[in-house]
């Protein structure tokens, strides 16, 4: 590596040394709507019969339709690395800053290093050849004859090695060596000799080989502080093999003193980042723990660092959500438990009061019009209020896990066509689109009322004809499913219902606070459904109208699994 041609400025090697022959001075809601966004109840003729089941909690009763996809059930958070996680970017930050350290600190060292040798070597050889051309005499004019001697005399003196020294007068060239010119000389230093009676220096690389070259002219002193310049001017110059072989070797030093530096601050690196990192991990498995529902995690607290706050933060927030979260749980309990305990014990008396309007409306004819029509307001009433309490009833057993399926194998046509019939839906209002020798395992009570649910919805806030169609797919995981399509010829679903559609007592008109149904029909269906690990949604269709696609797989065994 070249270091030697360069100037300095200042002092003795700036290019501009001075040298005379005379001495000179050295410078969400929950609720559930109908498929136009209004509450509906049950279709008539459709009755709840939970009280005949004996239930057992299933843990997962109330699995919500789309929630019960193959593999869902017990995942497990996916973990994610990537090459350069935060432990890497920690490491390579420490690895960084040691380099720029070790980089800086040992170009700083080379460089002073460096400028010390070149100098030292510089300014050893500019004075020494001042002070020999100050002491030695030409006899003006200068001939060639005695000079070259004159000029080998002073090369063997050179400092700190010999120099070949060069003597220009006029048309006059002479040499200690062996050719009277240098190829290394160059027309600056000439220039600057010339123009500076104080002489000049300059370093050179020739053929990768450095060279220092002084240019010192000759001058008659005629006062304290005048000279005359004489036209003889003499350059020295010397070969710096050894000062660039030190310079390289320096170099070498520095660099490969950086490089096991690195080595041994990658310990402290990843000590660092250890230290670093493991309240970090901590803290994503207590978020992962508390995702999985254990609020009562918390995370050692150690030191009094910024970490050591994080951590002390987080157990605050956990204590306080947990907190929260257990007085959620018991007024949720609460609430399901009094609406459970109302519906069961509504449906005695209002058993006794469906008898007895059973009764009146059979007599209503015979009374006067007033009390007729008060007769069959109190029965439709009433017979509003039983279909609610059995929804309520039947919504708490999802709500407390308490739901299970019963299976049996059947035909699903068939099955569609006796909830048709039952319900007495069998002229133009309804179309029904349905292949034999589709057998599936289902619970037949559910999936009639899944069916009624959706045709009755269609029939309330659609209109007629309502198409119901029956059919076989694969869904995107590559299972069999039975595909029951429930469509209408009404106005559709307005965008604004249809992310509520399924939810409880959901009113796509606020405004509005009675409706013709319990407003759980659609929130039950999507129960029944989730119990069979299907799907259900709402739509609308191209030409008009709603649609309700119930999807539920084809092979299932006798506990619905």
């Amino acid at each position: 590596m070249n270091l030697l041609g360069r100037k300095r400025p200042g002092g003795p090697d700036d290019g501009t040394e001075n040298v005379s022959v005379a001495p000179p001075a050295p410078g969400a809601h929950h609720g559930s709507a109908d498929a136009h966004g209004r509450p509906h109840h049950a279709p008539a003729g459709d009755t709840h019969t939970p009280c005949g089941d004996t239930h057992t909690p299933s843990g997962d009763g109330a699995r919500r339709a789309g929630d019960e996809r193959p593999g869902a059930r017990g995942r497990r958070p996916v973990r994610r690395t990537t090459a350069f996680g935060l432990r890497t970017r920690l490491v390579l930050a420490f690895l960084l800053v040691a380099a720029v350290s070790a980089g800086t600190t040992s170009a700083l060292t080379y460089r002073e290093a460096r400028n010390a040798l070149l100098h030292t070597a510089q300014d050893t050889a500019v004075a020494t050849f001042r002070e020999h051309v100050r002491q030695t005499s030409f006899a003006l004019p200068v001939r060639a004859e005695g000079t070259e001697e004159i000029l080998r005399d002073i090369a063997r003196k050179g400092k700190p090695r010999p120099w070949v020294v060069f003597a220009e007068y006029g048309t006059i060239r002479v040499s200690s060596g062996t050719s009277p010119v240098s190829t290394v000389i160059t027309p600056q230093l000439r220039r600057a000799a010339q123009a500076n009676p104080r002489g000049s220096f300059e370093r050179v690389v020739k053929d990768g080989v450095p060279y220092l070259t002084i240019a010192m002219p000759t001058v008659f002193r005629t006062g304290p502080q005048s000279t005359l310049p004489t036209g003889l001017i003499l350059y020295a110059v010397m070969r710096m093999n050894d000062e660039q072989t030190n310079v390289d070797a320096l170099l070498t030093a520095a660099r490969n003193g950086a490089v096991p530096g690195l080595a041994v601050a990658l310990l402290p690196g990843l000590l660092a980042a250890r230290s670093v990192l493991r309240p970090v991990r901590e803290l994503r498995r207590a978020a992962h723990s508390m995702g999985s529902g254990r609020l009562d995690t918390r995370i050692p607290v150690r030191g009094t660092d910024e970490l050591a706050d994080l951590a002390h933060t987080f157990n605050e927030t956990a204590g306080s959500l947990e907190h929260s979260v257990e007085e959620l749980r018991r007024a949720e309990a609460r609430a399901r438990r009094f609406a459970s305990d109302v519906s069961h014990e509504l449906r005695t008396p209002l058993a006794g009061m469906l008898a007895v309007t059973e009764v009146l409306d059979e007599d209503a004819d015979q009374l006067d019009p007033d009390t007729a029509r008060a007769v069959r307001l109190i029965s439709a009433e009433t017979g509003k209020l039983a279909v609610l309490v059995e929804d309520l009833i039947e919504i708490s057993r999802f709500d407390a896990h308490a739901a299970e399926l019963n299976t049996d194998e059947l035909d699903a046509a068939e099955a569609i066509r006796k909830t048709l019939g039952n319900r007495h839906w069998t002229d133009d209002r309804v179309r029904a689109e349905l292949p034999d020798g589709i057998r599936v395992r289902l619970d037949p009570r559910r999936f009639d009322i899944v069916v009624a649910n959706l045709v009755g919805n269609a029939l309330r806030h659609g209109a007629a004809p309502v198409t119901v169609r029956l059919s076989t797919g694969t869904r995107s995981d590559g299972e069999a499913v039975l595909i029951t399509e429930v469509a209408d010829n009404g106005p559709g679903i307005r965008p604004d219902v249809l992310p509520h559609i399924f939810d409880r007592f959901y009113k796509a008109d606020a405004a509005r606070t009675r409706s013709a149904g319990s407003g759980l029909g659609l929130a039950i269906t999507r129960e029944n459904v989730g119990l069979h690990a299907g799907t259900v949604r709402a739509g609308n269709r191209p030409g008009g109208g709603a649609v309700f696609t119930v999807e539920i797989p084809l092979h299932r065994n006798e506990d619905g699994a």
